[in-house]
């Protein structure tokens, strides 16, 4: 128990791949103008980073490390993770119309999201073991959601400032997006 809390933890603060690696930047600045987008996006991402994680580490270990496959994995984790994105975007074209239109292009965009790929190039690097690699897409993918969700949040109250020119648009958003990526950094430093 202790050891999922660990690796639950340090997924979604220490490790956090928005915040701490810079990772997954395009859904994570195009969904963030409304809550109703970003809980889609955050939905979505966890969804696809959980099941892909789960799926690339069976077939990794099943498959292309038996067979000396290994020089496919890019490869086959991106046709791996554009089926589950696929799943999403019919489920939620045919259920949540609404919300399929508020994502719009940045729903496709996570098959091609580095963090994404990034946890199960990672998962597959570091001998994790099923269990150990699920949690890791799950806690990469809650990171994401945390992120997205703060990001929102401020955004959506940054109307009400009264902000100088220099500052209107992206420049606020980019200097939040700073801010946050520090105090999240500082999760690091805890950790040393």
């Amino acid at each position: 128990m202790t050891d999922f809390l660990i690796l639950l933890l340090t997924g979604i603060f220490v490790n956090n791949f928005v915040l701490a690696k810079f990772l997954g930047l395009c859904p994570f600045l195009g969904t963030s103008n409304n809550s109703n987008s970003s809980t889609g996006m955050s939905l979505a991402v966890i969804f696809v980073l959980t099941f892909a994680s789960f799926t690339t580490y069976v077939v990794n270990s099943l498959i292309l490390k038996p067979f000396e496959l290994e020089f496919l994995q890019t490869l086959v984790f991106i046709l791996i993770i554009a089926s589950f994105v696929q799943f999403i975007e019919m489920l939620l074209k045919k259920y949540f119309i609404t919300l399929y239109q508020a994502l719009g292009i940045f729903l496709p965009l996570i098959t091609t999201n580095c963090a994404v790929l990034g946890v199960a190039l990672l998962n597959s690097s570091k001998n994790n073991s099923l269990f150990e690699a699920t949690t890791f897409g799950f806690a990469a993918g809650c990171g994401f959601a945390l992120a997205l969700v703060i990001l929102t949040s401020i955004r959506e109250n940054l109307h009400d400032f009264n902000l100088p020119n220099a500052f209107k648009g992206n420049a606020i958003v980019f200097i939040t997006i700073g801010i946050l990526a520090m105090g999240f950094m500082g999760f690091q430093l805890i950790g040393k």
